[in-house]
């Protein structure tokens, strides 16, 4: 490794990923300021809720990151959860890096720039398990962990002026069902170079214990399928292949075939296959196979644990599936956690399939789920293991990320950092610091569209999922500039209880729409502008006298 020279620094840079749990993206950056390379690490998405109405994806913003794009060397992924990889087709046009994954990563994004048309555009570099790669002034070692995905890697990352462990998602398993065990020989072996900062998963710290292994699922998960006489359903998340795996296996154990209803959940088993996981299974049975087999013989495995309205489980449990129904008899087992803000969607989803006669089993039932992700115990020992001088919590709410620095300051860790997202910190040389604030806001994907946060039809869609919306249209004679037809008042999303005090409230809402035209000077009824916005005001303000709602308020004037 060179020596550093004068003015370099080394920064971390979070635009995602700090403050909430999902849509990660870091950014390492060496270098003197006006000649710094970057590296970026993982590149993911988070999804929309009920507060963002016809949104489904959100991107973390990469401006600052299009503005430094000719000094990207790479765009390194730690593994294959959506979280970290899914904003790879939308935001690699915005960066055009290399970019570079262990294979069942690498898999798995090959589809994402598949469905982008970026499949040929894209180096995409397939790299082993343990790999290093000198990326100009980063040497970068993949280091094995374990979670609930294959191929799950830390990333140990050396520069001249130090070394970082960023552990990206992790837990200990000692019996991980897919994969190797966490690399504890490696990681205590980076702490004997000496660790400047870990850079490392909050999920789980509130958590007391240890988050469990893999292999405890198995015999409850048996228990539970061998509970019900008619159809199972095990929704857990595609990329937990292990999961599916146990799954699997205890399908056949208990004489059942297994049926994938989902379309994640067929595009992970292909790439998990492809790369040579899952094998020794038993073929996979198709949805018109299972329709016409006893219930005591199918287990379908299903994708939707989080209560997504289009995911499979959805449209079962709505009985709007083509091919799979579930009632009296059935169950569908949960084999997943929570992820906090869709409580609602998921209780939601539990609600309708029990309406149908299904029994539901969750991990409050039976032990059917572990997390992915490190309780307090785990944390405990990784910073035994890699003693770093500096701790950056990362990964989590900010709940989540003052916890864990407290916590880290506990375990007596020399210094500590609780980033946000947009805070660019200086790891070295001298006392860890934030020392600039970069852009660090959300893209959403509407209708395969990046649009800004504060777009304007988002606003309005919002305002009229809450409010209510209102039209007025009205005919107004050019020469006289009086109105010859209308006000027509029509409302959506707004109600009374009474059809009569209803069609008084239009009446309102059309009086006070002709009596704001009638206020104008003539000279202001001929302008377009004018009369609309005089309208707006005044149908607006009727509109919350009578429905208690500030509703949208769209003014068209017809001048004949």
């Amino acid at each position: 490794m060179t020596k550093p020279k004068q003015g370099d620094e080394l920064v971390f840079l979070p635009l995602g990923g700090a403050d909430e749990i999902g849509m990660n993206l870091n950014a390492y950056g060496y270098g003197p300021v006006e000649d710094r390379r970057w590296i970026i690490v993982d590149i993911g998405v988070s999804f929309g809720g009920q507060d963002k109405p016809g949104i489904e994806i959100i991107l973390p913003d990469p401006s600052f990151l299009e503005e430094e794009r000719d000094n990207i060397l790479a765009i390194v992924l730690t593994h294959a959860h959506e979280d970290h990889i899914g904003a790879i087709g939308w935001l690699w046009p915005r960066i055009k890096a290399p970019v570079y994954a262990t294979p069942f990563t690498a898999a798995l994004v090959r589809e994402k720039l598949r469905d982008h048309a970026l499949l040929d555009r894209v180096p995409l570099h397939e790299v082993s398990l343990n790999a290093f790669l000198q990326l100009g002034p980063f040497g970068v070692e993949y280091v094995t962990l374990t979670h609930s995905i294959p191929e799950p890697n830390g990333l140990a990352i050396r520069t001249p002026l130090g070394l970082v462990f960023h552990t990206g998602d992790w837990k200990l398993d000692e019996a991980p069902q897919i994969g190797d065990r966490t690399d504890i020989a490696r990681i205590q072996g980076l702490a004997d170079e000496g660790v400047l900062a870990m850079v490392c998963d909050s999920t789980n710290v509130f958590v007391e214990g240890r988050a469990g292994s893999e292999a405890d699922v198995r015999d409850t998960l048996k228990a539970a399928i061998q509970s019900v006489r008619g159809k199972v359903a095990v929704t857990a998340f595609a990329s937990n292949v292990a999961r599916l795996q146990t799954t699997i296996n205890v399908a056949r154990e208990c004489g059942r075939s297994v049926c994938l209803v989902g379309r994640s959940m067929k595009k992970v088993t292909s790439a998990a296959q492809s790369v040579g996981l899952l094998q020794h299974i038993p073929p996979f049975i198709t949805e018109e196979q299972a329709a016409g087999m006893p219930p005591e013989s199918v287990l379908y495995l299903c994708t939707g644990s989080q209560g997504e309205p289009r995911a499979a489980l959805a449209r079962i449990a709505s009985g709007g599936h083509r091919h799979v129904s579930l009632g009296e008899g059935d169950a569908v087992l949960f084999s997943s956690r929570m992820i906090p803000g869709n409580e609602v969607a998921i209780t939601a989803l539990q609600n309708t399939l029990i309406r149908r006669g299904v029994r539901v089993i969750t991990d409050h039932d039976a032990h059917i789920h572990v997390s992915g992700h490190p309780c307090r115990e785990e944390l405990k020992d990784m910073y035994a293991w890699v003693r770093p001088r500096i701790a950056v919590p990362v990964h989590g709410e900010r709940r989540h990320i003052i916890e864990h620095a407290a916590f880290a300051r506990s375990l007596q860790v020399p210094m500590v950092v609780a980033p946000h997202n947009g805070a660019m910190i200086r790891l070295a040389p001298g006392t860890p610091d934030i020392i600039d604030e970069t852009p660090a806001g959300r893209l959403y994907v509407d209708g395969g569209v990046i649009v800004e946060a504060d777009n304007e039809a988002l606003k309005e869609r919002k305002r009229i999922a809450e409010e209510g919306f209102v039209s007025v249209s009205l005919a107004v004679a050019v020469k006289k500039n009086a109105i010859l037809a209308g006000p027509d008042v029509r409302t959506r999303g707004l109600s009374i209880a009474d059809e009569e005090a209803f069609d008084l409230a239009l009446d309102d809402l059309a009086d006070a729409a002709e009596a704001a035209f009638q206020r104008l000077p003539h000279a202001e009824r001929v302008d377009d502008e004018l009369t609309e916005a005089a309208i707006v005001r005044a149908v607006r303000k009727a509109a919350e006298r009578a429905f208690k709602k500030r509703p949208l308020v769209e003014v068209s004037v017809l001048r004949v």
